[in-house]
């Protein structure tokens, strides 16, 4: 069943100055559409004025609990500070069923290294709570924030190292708060990333990395995990918000105006066509004739609007959300790809 459904807010419980957790009711006809697997998320809408608003929120709960949410507020923002501030308990809230595909299963007993900044701990206490539900896992969590006061889950995550103790490592970075050990004092960027996981954490131990903050943190994360010999298919990344513009088109020549394409979109095995210019990207020219597409943060970060080409080309300008493996089997995120090829089929069932 796709599509959004209405959820009660079971409870909403803030968690520091400016982040709160929402947990939500699951009807019984509901439960098997909302059954998630760690690290993947939920994307909530509103209608204000007849304009359909998204946002997509990680869940934070493990596998086989009630569906939770970790919300910071965001200056302004029409999503996060409705959540923080005005919804209770008891209020009804559109939610589309989980969604993403981070490969966390706590079968294997493997050993796990969670890089994480701010609200990016979100995915990461889902992961963690999951995988050591096999006594054989182990977590290291090296997790960065302002201030004590700003730390998203404290309670949680300490009750994770109470109930689990030697399988468990926490380590705390403070940018705006002295600590008694200076390597923990300070921004967690390239350097510190590099010296923890050389002094403290040695990464050659781990089995999985997962990495989820600002773009600045994943991506010196990411270079650094590689000049110390981590292989890319062990790393797996989750990003909230880009702020840099994507990058300039990649076709050879620039496209005509009133250029088209025919571009044939499959949702739930319903067929469509239409012809839309190549100056649009395909999730925009699509929801002309498909407004029911998934979608959500329109920034290439979220993973919503993810489909499969089954035909034609298309110029992706942006991803933050697809593994190497889903590119190369022909995935891309519609709301970043361009047409470029006479005729387009994207299949969003895939």
């Amino acid at each position: 069943m796709a599509g959004f459904h209405g959820l009660r807010v079971r409870d909403v419980e803030p968690l520091c100055d400016d982040a709160v957790a929402v947990t939500f009711d699951v009807p019984q006809a509901l439960e098997e559409v909302f059954a998630f697997r760690a690290g993947q998320s939920l994307t909530l809408r509103r209608v204000i004025d007849g304009v359909d608003h998204r946002r997509s929120y990680s869940i934070c709960s493990a596998v086989g609990e009630r569906p939770r949410i970790g919300v910071r507020e965001i200056p302004d923002g029409m999503f996060s500070s409705w959540l923080v501030h005005q919804v209770r308990p008891g209020d009804e809230i559109e939610v589309s069923p989980p969604a993403g595909s981070w490969p966390a299963d706590p079968a294997p007993g493997e050993r796990h290294l969670c890089i994480a900044a701010g609200s990016g701990i979100t995915p990461m206490l889902s992961v963690a709570s999951t995988a050591l539900q096999h006594p054989g896992a182990q977590v290291s969590l090296l997790y960065g924030n302002r201030t004590s006061h700003t730390v998203m889950f404290a309670e949680e995550l300490a009750d994770l190292k109470n109930a689990h103790g030697p399988q468990v490592q926490i380590v705390h970075v403070l940018s705006r708060e002295p600590r008694d050990v200076e390597l923990f004092s300070g921004r967690l960027d390239a350097d510190r990333v590099r010296r923890l996981l050389t002094e403290l954490v040695p990464v050659e131990t781990f089995d999985r990395i997962w990495l989820c903050g600002p773009l600045d943190l994943v991506e010196s994360s990411r270079k650094v995990l590689a000049s110390l010999g981590v292989a890319a298919g062990k790393i797996h990344v989750e990003l909230f918000y880009v702020d840099t513009p994507p990058p300039q088109p990649v076709r050879d020549s620039a496209v005509l105006e009133g250029v088209t394409t025919e571009l044939t979109t499959v949702l739930d095995g319903l067929r469509s066509t239409t012809a839309v210019s190549r100056d649009v990207a395909i999730l925009e020219g699509a929801q002309a004739t498909r407004a029911d597409l998934p979608f959500a943060c329109k920034g290439g970060v979220c993973g919503t609007c993810r489909a499969v080409v089954r035909e034609g080309e298309v110029d992706m300008r942006r991803n933050y959300a697809l593994e190497p493996a889903e590119v190369d089997a022909g995935f891309v995120l519609t709301c970043q790809s361009f047409p470029v090829s006479d005729v387009v089929t994207v299949d969003f069932d895939a």
